[in-house]
């Protein structure tokens, strides 16, 4: 305790860095820890397309890459927010189930040419 102490009184700035490494650190830890736990469950691949999936959700649940997905989908670049299947719908003027039909055979084709 007499160390910490002394570094407290002495190093203020420097325990204080160490300190906000530390929580950033295990930040990013438990992030990645809950992303690998969830997506290792058989469960969440290659499921029924719903209109509250983004394309990086259809991307990681398909195994694909994002670009490929924002191209089935019509966009021309991958948009810096986070847009749903039925926002996209609904900018690009057509019925959500429409949307996520041609997606779904875009992603049925993709896949079944898959080695």
């Amino acid at each position: 305790m007499a160390r910490l102490r002394h570094l407290w009184q002495h190093h203020k700035g420097l325990v204080l860095a160490f300190g906000l490494a530390a929580a950033v650190t295990l930040f990013f830890a438990v992030r990645f820890l809950a992303f690998y736990i969830y997506w290792q469950d058989p469960a969440h691949h290659q499921q029924p397309l719903e209109p509250w999936m983004t394309p990086r959700y259809v991307a990681w649940s398909y195994d694909l890459p994002l670009a490929e997905v924002t191209a089935m989908l019509g966009i021309s670049e991958t948009p810096s927010f986070r847009p749903t299947l039925s926002r996209l719908a609904r900018e690009q003027g057509v019925p959500v189930n429409t949307l996520i039909n041609n997606l779904a055979t875009s992603l049925a084709a993709r896949t079944a040419n898959r080695p």
